[in-house]
């Protein structure tokens, strides 16, 4: 980016901390430092509302009763104070959105990771989402997170292609919504919308994936998403 360039401001939509019960910490902190590097300004956002639930990350067992904001945990990626509430933002102050995964966004912004494609969607979260497809600005989405767009594509019946890695229950379920899934091969590909500026990479939807390697496709991804900001 030249002197004369406007730094594009990114909005990146977070679900929580922790994989099994709110955002993946590291997709999350790879695409902040991919947008850093590529020079855009960044605004974490999340939901103030309650997780679905709280799982234990040494067990991978939910902690009866336990309670945990989304918000609240967000800002431990973000840092104190740097977490908006997803109530006060706009997407007409942002060029771009990026979505990193982990289980909160199947969890705490729809119902996917338990209904697949008879899930819901909050509806703030729904009609954020949409917002920048219906100002055609780019979007970018990471491991879990296409599965959100897809759900909110479908609740305005409209379709794109996106990627949630080669898992075929995932890919039967956008089907089923009327998207067109893409099998990748491994965390380092992307897959590029063109005609809804939308870009995915699968990440994590590969377990045994390579931190590196996952760095490369969330890089790509952030790379082709602020390559198409107006």
């Amino acid at each position: 980016m030249t002197p004369a360039q406007k730094s594009p401001k990114v909005a990146v939509l977070l679900s929580g901390c922790g994989h099994l019960d709110g955002a993946e910490v590291r997709e999350s902190v790879l695409a902040l430092l991919a947008l850093d590097q590529h020079g855009a300004t960044v605004q974490c956002i999340a939901p103030n509302a309650p997780q679905f639930h709280v799982v234990n990350h040494v067990t991978g067992e939910p902690v009866p009763g336990a309670a945990r904001n989304i918000l609240e945990e967000s800002s431990r990626i973000a840092r104190v104070g740097q977490c908006l509430d997803l109530a006060q933002a706009r997407v007409a102050d942002y060029d771009a959105l990026v979505m990193p995964g982990g289980y909160g966004v199947a969890k705490n912004h729809c119902s996917f990771a338990f209904k697949g494609a008879d899930a819901e969607v909050r509806p703030d979260v729904a009609a954020f989402v949409r917002g920048f497809f219906d100002a055609k600005k780019p979007v970018g989405a990471i491991c879990i997170a296409p599965a959100l767009v897809a759900l909110a594509l479908h609740q305005a019946h409209d379709s794109a292609t996106l990627t949630l890695g080669n898992d075929a229950g995932c890919a039967a379920a956008l089907s089923q919504l009327g998207q067109i899934s893409q099998d990748t091969p491994n965390a380092t590909h992307i897959v590029i919308d063109e005609a809804h500026k939308l870009v995915t990479t699968p990440a994590y939807m590969f377990d045994e994936a390579r931190l590196s390697d996952v760095w490369t496709g969330i890089e790509r991804c952030v790379a082709e998403v602020l390559r198409r900001v107006s």
